[in-house]
């Protein structure tokens, strides 16, 4: 279910990306210019495949017409298959409950589950509510704040597209905002590339990397709960930097956000299972030097001050992640899960 949903979470990417070229405004056109020069960042490929995507040498009428039969025609088509193929792994596997039971654990003499109930009508009527508060807000932005001042469509965008006048800011919208932030924050342009394309690949992993047999987050310690709270901060302040103009400090800031971003991992791999109060400190040990390593090598004197200021974020990050439960295990214990589901 994960993999297929991840699956479908690549494919609205791309129809968000396709799609944002199709006004031919002066930030699609340019958006566009800029995303497909990242593939020249792979080397011996990376000149070839750019002129293979967009079709000519520069983003021009052929890379429209492509774009527009990606978006509205095959896209739509793979994401139809996906959502099936989605459908069909959740009817083999059945769905989660706030618990975290295994429902088909305890089954009936006729085979059903006896803590599952009907998809008709329960999540049926769930899901049409889902559905209807959904189109009351798309509706309420459509009608009384299609800009959202800014935030969904930008000024610029309105601008016919010209090659010759270049945006002074060019950023994509919020949706690809963390990722952007990521990339725009390392020096190197093939390590941005490579670290966009690692965020975005590493959550393929995450059923491998959390393989905590408590399933719930209800029953989860309370240092996994903060760590979770943690990570969806650092995903919101990450979407918020790829919106602003680059600046040094922002970068730097961007540079710490997305070590805490993979650290993230990290530490939900560490939280699998019990682990000794040596492993831990094992791990604060490496990603600290490691973080430090690239700091040195990276070293800038214009920021010395803000470097040493702002190395103290993955400080703090990885005492109170890795060095809190090498030494307070109670803060990491999960609560006794029930056998069925509670009512």
């Amino acid at each position: 279910i994960w993999i297929f949903g991840m699956f479908i979470y690549l494919a609205l990417m791309m129809e968000a990306f396709f799609g944002y070229l199709l006004p031919w405004g002066q930030m699609s056109y340019w958006g566009a210019q800029v995303i497909t020069n990242l593939f020249g960042a792979i080397p011996g490929i990376g000149h070839g495949l750019v002129q293979w995507i967009r079709g000519d040498f520069f983003v021009s009428d052929v890379t429209l017409n492509r774009f527009f039969a990606l978006h509205v025609i095959a896209l739509p088509l793979v994401l139809l298959g996906l959502v099936l193929f989605h459908l069909s792994a959740l009817h083999e596997v059945g769905s989660n409950n706030p618990d975290g039971v295994e429902i088909k654990k305890h089954k009936g003499p006729d085979g059903i589950p006896l803590d599952g109930i009907p998809f008709h009508p329960y999540y049926t009527v769930k899901d049409s509510f889902g559905v209807m508060v959904f189109i009351l807000i798309f509706a309420l932005i459509i009608f009384f704040a299609p800009t959202m001042h800014g935030f969904f469509l930008e000024a610029n965008n309105f601008k016919p597209a010209d090659p010759t006048q270049t945006p002074p800011d060019i950023h994509p919208l919020w949706y690809f905002a963390p990722f952007y932030a990521m990339l725009r924050s390392i020096p190197d342009k093939l390590g941005g590339v490579t670290t966009m394309g690692l965020a975005i690949a590493i959550l393929f992993f995450v059923p491998w990397i959390d393989r905590n047999p408590v399933k719930s987050l209800r029953y989860r310690g309370p240092l996994y709960k903060l760590l979770l709270l943690t990570f969806a901060a650092t995903f919101l302040v990450l979407i918020w930097l790829g919106l602003e103009p680059a600046t040094i400090s922002l970068a730097k800031l961007g540079q710490r956000l997305t070590e805490l971003y993979f650290m993230f991992f990290v530490a939900s791999w560490m939280y699998t299972r019990p682990r000794s109060r040596t492993g831990f400190v094992i791990a604060f040990v490496v990603l600290m030097g490691l973080i430090t390593i690239y700091d040195v090598f990276n070293y800038d004197p214009t920021i010395k001050a803000m470097t040493v200021y702002s190395w103290l974020m993955p400080l703090v990050y990885c005492a109170l992640f890795f060095l809190v439960p090498a030494f307070f295990t109670r803060l990491n214990e999960p609560q006794p899960v029930p056998e069925r589901v509670t009512h």
